[in-house]
């Protein structure tokens, strides 16, 4: 694979600071038209009360909220701080913008579509994949059909089915690419993954992005702002990885004091743990155990 030795910015900076200009939806729409797999145009980028300017607010998280030109809302999150409810959050955000774009008195068929878009650099929930789409359906109990939209429905509503009607989810686990682009939109989880875009990545909106993304085509103060927000991105990390030791180390003890408790040796216990044979022995000789976990 013929690869650009030029670096690019990381997508979630640029999000947030260089697509939602007018003159680069090109970039955003390629995204999205190659993850839908139809042609995408923004129709505008919607405030977002939500959306922190200091990167290094709550959970440093970087949203973006677009309308296309069919009306469908559509979420984009790059989260890189890991949080086990993410799920949840994605549930809150979807139904907050569905309440937030209908105004009372509304009849229920102009409820917005809202699709989300949750790329993720941690890991959460269990699958082998790196790509996920979920939607709503509805299957028979007894007879295992798939329940549908009349007619009648589908001319009123401008819908084929109905899992049309309600939210659609993408998640994207960026960590779980294994970097070999197999097709258009791998191209572009290969960028969030690796900020690098290769020149024979022909994907679309990918040209563009390769050109307007690159870092040598940063202002002094942006390149400043950027730097600062991979200062960000480390600190986090490091954060991150501290909380996990300490996580495993307390995990360790208590199976170490659990085997003290039944008789086990010493070093039976250190080869099981990998705790090294003072500190058990410390644990051993303390008749009060939980007080030093």
């Amino acid at each position: 694979m013929a690869t650009n030795t030029k670096s690019h910015i990381r997508f979630d900076w640029a999000v947030k600071k260089i697509l939602r200009s007018k003159a680069n939806y090109g970039i955003l729409e390629g995204f999205l038209s190659e993850l839908f797999h139809e042609d995408i145009k923004i129709k505008s980028l919607l405030s977002e009360e939500g959306n922190k300017e200091n990167e290094t607010d709550k959970s440093n998280r970087v949203d973006i909220l677009i309308e296309n030109s069919k009306g469908e809302i559509i979420i984009v999150e790059i989260q890189n701080t890991r949080e086990i409810d993410y799920l949840y959050r994605i549930l809150y955000g979807t139904s907050k913008v569905i309440t937030e774009y209908m105004k009372e008195g509304m009849p229920y068929s102009l409820v917005k579509k809202v699709i989300t878009i949750s790329i993720v650099y941690f890991n959460f929930g269990q699958g082998k994949d790196y790509l996920y789409k979920g939607e709503t359906r509805f299957e028979g109990i007894n007879e295992h059909d798939i329940f549908e939209l009349s007619d009648e429905q589908k001319a009123i509503f401008d819908k084929k089915t109905v899992s049309d009607i309600f939210p659609f989810h993408y998640l994207i686990r960026v960590n779980q690419f294994d970097d070999v682009a197999k097709n258009s939109i791998d191209e572009w989880i290969y960028f969030f993954k690796n900020s690098e875009i290769p020149d024979n990545f022909i994907a679309k909106g990918i040209a563009e992005a390769r050109e307007k993304l690159k870092t040598i085509s940063m202002s002094p103060e942006q390149k400043s702002e950027y730097q600062y927000y991979l200062e960000i991105l480390s600190s986090n990390a490091s954060i991150a990885q501290t909380i996990n030791f300490q996580s495993e180390y307390k995990a360790k003890i208590e199976i170490v004091i659990n085997m003290i408790k039944k008789g086990f040796d010493t070093d039976l216990i250190k080869e099981m743990t990998k705790i090294p044979k003072e500190i058990i022995e410390k644990y051993r000789n303390n008749p009060d155990y939980k007080e030093l976990v």
